[in-house]
């Protein structure tokens, strides 16, 4: 989503603007352009590498929580390792469809995969993360990761691979990220004030989807001069980044407590989500939400080469184009316009996303096709964002790990159930049909969350 044009005025205003008052202005109103370009590479490293050093105090209320060094850091690291991330994952699903002369099925078996780990280990994460020493914990998952995107780009560069192991190296990842993402989510209260939490969480997703935006429209064109191994190998190496932010990080030493087993601290965190009904309204929704919507993104490359007959740097375009906007989501809940009215933003946003889904399945122009990508990224982003902001902000500290990997669960573990049922569909029916029921069912369960959940139509 979006081109050159933006990340080089987010560039020049966070280098060339760091003068006398040094003020890296990143406006939330930019309007974004669509001409790809030739050094993305370089403009996002110069955003996260100005960013990491701005003036604390200085900084736009839209990107406030960066006033704050140990999460300028955590957040420039991020940046780029996912944008590493996502050339992955384009590359990866070229790749399925390479070797298995574009099977949506394998495509769907290899989604699986990679996600289902979040269903079976993230709640266990979170537990974890309440116990041990976040960073250290983090240190180890973001070198399994590295060390398995190294592994990916020998074997694809010597033509050794098989779909099977793609899938295995998939689960394999995506068991290191179940671990990961409760412990994540969890960190980033302890690196702001208080204050910052809310900015510091859109800022998160906004990152998120830069790379998602800058990801995958650099994996289309380093596909085309490097190959899938390429992609894989500059991935392993942005995890350099955020493993160096984590070592640079002022990180207080925690106390060593006494815990219950780990069945039992998962039963306590459950039962403080049900006591919390406005909180678990909300994970409900995102798990319908997970489970119906969430496979659409997986099915973006069958789309792409076999309904709109488009290449690599095509692909790159959908995905970027929903990046974008949910770049400019994040930062609408980052810039505080959605404090209120939550409890209608929420299944607003999540309505209409599932409508643009729709159109997009059906669509056989790739124009129509980018601006539902872009309308899926925008809405996707202020509705996740949203209910982001509300988990984390009234979670306990004591109780923030759990909760988050319940999210977690929810948003990254329903995600391959739904791949596996849509994968296995799409062999007895258009999955493009497949797809538009799904997401009309999600459409009616959101509807029905909205009429009847008081909780949530009281959120504010």
């Amino acid at each position: 989503m979006g081109g050159k044009a933006q990340i080089s005025k987010l560039r020049n205003h966070a280098v060339k603007n760091l003068g006398p008052k040094g003020e890296p202005a990143l406006s939330a109103s930019r309007k974004l352009e669509d001409k790809p370009w030739a050094g993305a590479r370089e403009d996002a490293a110069a955003v996260a590498q100005a960013l990491a050093a701005a003036p604390a105090g200085r900084l736009p209320q839209v990107v406030r929580a960066l006033r704050n060094r140990n999460f300028r850091l955590f957040w420039s690291g991020n940046f780029l390792s996912n944008i590493g991330t996502w050339m992955q994952n384009v590359a990866q699903g070229w790749l399925v469809l390479l070797l298995t002369a574009n099977s949506a099925f394998w495509l769907g078996v290899v989604g699986f995969a990679g996600s289902i780990p979040f269903l079976l280990f993230t709640l266990f994460g979170g537990v974890i993360a309440d116990r041990v020493n976040k960073r250290q914990m983090l240190l180890a998952t973001q070198s399994a990761m590295m060390t398995l995107a190294f592994l990916l780009a020998g074997l694809a560069y010597w033509k050794v691979i098989t779909v099977w192991e793609v899938a295995l190296i998939a689960f394999l990842n995506g068991t290191a990220m179940a671990m990961n993402a409760p412990c994540y989510q969890a960190l980033v209260p302890q690196l702001v004030e208080r204050q910052d939490l809310t900015n510091a969480i859109a800022l998160n997703s906004a990152q998120f989807n830069m790379s998602r935006f800058l990801g995958p429209t650099l994996g289309g064109y380093a596909m085309a001069v490097l190959g899938v191994a390429g992609n894989f190998f500059l991935n392993g190496v942005s995890f350099l980044a955020v493993l160096a932010a984590l070592l640079r990080l002022h990180y207080p030493a925690e106390a060593q407590q006494r815990h219950p087993s780990l069945l039992s601290s998962l039963g306590a965190g459950l039962g403080y989500l049900r006591a919390h009904r406005e909180m678990y309204v909300l994970a409900w929704m995102v798990a319908l939400f997970s489970l119906l919507a969430m496979p659409f993104i997986t099915f973006i490359p069958y789309f792409a080469r076999s309904q709109l007959h488009t290449g690599a740097a095509g692909l790159g375009w959908l995905l970027a184009g929903s990046g974008s906007a949910g770049v400019l989501g994040a930062v609408v809940v980052a810039a505080g316009y959605t404090v209120r009215h939550r409890g209608r933003i929420i299944p607003a946003t999540g309505l209409t996303l599932f409508v643009s889904m729709i159109v997009f399945a059906y669509s056989r122009s790739f124009a129509l096709s980018e601006c539902m990508a872009c309308v899926e990224g925008f809405c996707g982003m202020l509705m996740l964002s949203s209910v982001n902001v509300v988990m984390q902000q009234r979670s306990s500290n004591q109780m923030r790990g759990r909760v988050m990997s319940i999210y977690s669960t929810c948003f990254l573990g329903l995600p391959p159930l739904g791949s596996l049922l849509a994968g296995g569909l799409a062999r007895h029916f258009p999955i493009a049909h497949v797809l538009a029921v799904m997401s009309g069912l999600a459409t009616l369960a959101f509807l029905g969350f909205f009429t009847f959940s008081r909780e949530l139509r009281e959120l504010d």
